[in-house]
């Protein structure tokens, strides 16, 4: 399994070539930003029509992610529906695997801005968690203390052997911990934004995730 250890909170834990966070003290996965059924509201609302499939590989991404960590906690930090008319709209045999993905493990939905309310898929729904120490929530909040979070999408640019190397990213600082969109049809945010450069500070630091994930000061 390619992941890369760090120290968060007083806690060790692991950031996953796939974009998910394994905490394994406490056999957690998470994952933040699914966006499933993408391809179907973008269709919905006269969009680009996309191929119908990003749902099944993020899901089928999940499950191998699930396989090799043995987690028994997954937590999904917002936005696991690109809206609650998507989570609805999702084919049988997607709703089936994730209520297998479900199956033995306790599962918590972490409310997003896409995604605000409950859904009928089983599973608690929570506006935020506290747990050991780390608070989950979809946004970053400015008096955050040990909190991990999504939203953002973000990405870290990293120039090697004259090219430029643009990957989704886990953005780290003391206080803070912001993980990447998982989904198989999300764009990302670079991390030398302002918006990203205000909120995570100049000591901030970026895991690229990919095949190797590798940590690098996080880009201004």
């Amino acid at each position: 399994m390619n992941s890369l250890g760090f120290s968060f909170a007083g806690q060790h834990l692991h950031a996953l070539a796939s974009g998910a966070l394994w905490w394994p003290g406490q056999r957690l996965l998470c994952v933040s930003d699914m966006h499933l059924g993408k391809s179907e509201r973008l269709i919905r609302r006269g969009g680009l029509a996309l191929p119908p499939y990003d749902s099944r590989d993020t899901l089928d991404r999940l499950s191998r992610d699930l396989d090799r960590t043995g987690a028994e906690l997954v937590v999904c930090l917002g936005d696991s529906f690109d809206d609650l008319d998507a989570s609805k709209a999702l084919e049988a045999p997607e709703k089936l695997q994730i209520t297998t993905l479900q199956a033995g493990r306790r599962w918590i939905w972490i409310e997003g801005n896409h995604d605000p309310g409950p859904i009928e898929l089983g599973g608690t729904h929570l506006f935020e968690w506290a747990y050991e120490g780390l608070t989950f929530r979809h946004i970053a909040q400015d008096d955050a203390k040990h909190e991990v979070s999504g939203h953002f999408h973000p990405k870290a640019q990293l120039r090697a052997k004259g090219r430029s190397i643009s990957r989704p990213a886990f953005l780290l600082n003391q206080d803070r911990l912001i993980l990447p969109a998982y989904g198989t049809y999300t764009g990302g945010l670079r991390s030398s934004d302002q918006a990203l450069s205000d909120l995570m500070g100049s000591e901030a630091m970026a895991i690229l995730t990919g095949a190797n994930p590798r940590l690098i000061p996080m880009p201004h």
